[in-house]
């Protein structure tokens, strides 16, 4: 990120994590902590290599990290990651071609350090130790519902199924009643998923089977729409390497990073930051090793 986000950022997080100088020693600034916790958000480095970076000790960078992501969490999440403008939302996908379609929602595996506890719950359809990041996405790629935490082994279906997201849309209460006539039907606002969820009044999944023209540009256009979702995943992982740098941290700390990296990927995307292909491809080759 520019130095003007870092700053903005930092003057958001300073009243909470301001901190008094003591007799013994002096406290770190509130830019070095926010500095320590976003290198180690943004690489796989040890907590070794960044406490030499910085020039403090390996613990100092695991308890400033944490302390950083709770303060993102507690001021930031919640305006952050959040529905935004409805009708830009439904205007943008309707250019992409779905028509009245407030989000595109997928889950993606977050690889961690084999758990004490239930391990075997943990592991993944490819094999390794994992928790999943549920997200609902806008047309332009930015997280507006996230639900992290569920064990890599457990089913996208189910984690829906359990999430609030799922309570709200259910009934009724996440977007605005706003019905358009299609044909001789009338269709509320819908999210996009993929063949895993389940089809509802307002959400909607590609056909499966022996597919017609009109059923075929129908799945075409869904894909086209649900995209945005799996390019949103992209980059967070792209932007921060930390999520596919198997987290060692404890089960409890692992969501809050989660969620800190959303909220992050979200204040970057907003503030217009640039993105460079070549950490797509340093992710894809992290991602090669765990096959």
């Amino acid at each position: 990120m520019r130095k003007a986000t870092f700053m903005g950022l930092c003057a958001e997080l300073a009243p909470t994590l301001r901190r008094r100088d003591t007799r013994l020693r002096a406290a770190l600034p509130v830019e070095k902590r926010v500095a320590i916790a976003i290198w180690k958000l943004a690489t796989p480095d040890s907590y070794r290599s960044v406490a030499n970076q910085f020039g403090v000790g390996k613990s100092t960078v695991g308890m400033v990290l944490m302390q950083v992501c709770t303060a993102i969490n507690r001021t930031l999440l919640r305006r952050t990651v959040t529905l935004g403008n409805v009708q830009d939302i439904v205007d943008g996908f309707a250019q992409m071609g779905f028509p009245n379609c407030g989000g595109a929602i997928d889950g993606t595996h977050i690889p961690i350090l084999s758990p004490p506890h239930l391990a075997s719950e943990y592991v993944n359809r490819k094999g390794y130790f994992s928790v999943v990041l549920q997200a609902l996405v806008d047309h332009r790629g930015r997280f507006t519902d996230i639900y992290s935490g569920w064990p890599g082994k457990v089913h996208d279906a189910r984690i829906f199924r359990n999430s609030a997201l799922f309570r709200k849309l259910r009934a009724w209460t996440f977007f605005p009643d706003r019905k358009i006539t299609v044909g001789d039907i009338e269709m509320p606002i819908v999210i996009l998923g993929d063949p895993a969820y389940p089809l509802m009044p307002w959400l909607m999944k590609p056909y499966s089977g022996k597919l017609d023209r009109s059923k075929d540009r129908f799945n075409y256009r869904l894909s086209q729409c649900r995209m945005t979702v799996e390019c949103a995943f992209s980059c967070l992982k792209g932007r921060w390497r930390c999520l596919y740098g198997k987290l060692d941290l404890g089960e409890s700390s692992i969501s809050a990073v989660i969620s800190a990296c959303c909220t992050l990927h979200n204040i970057c995307e907003g503030k217009g930051e640039t993105f460079s292909e070549e950490w797509t491809s340093k992710v894809q080759r992290l991602e090669a090793e765990f096959a």
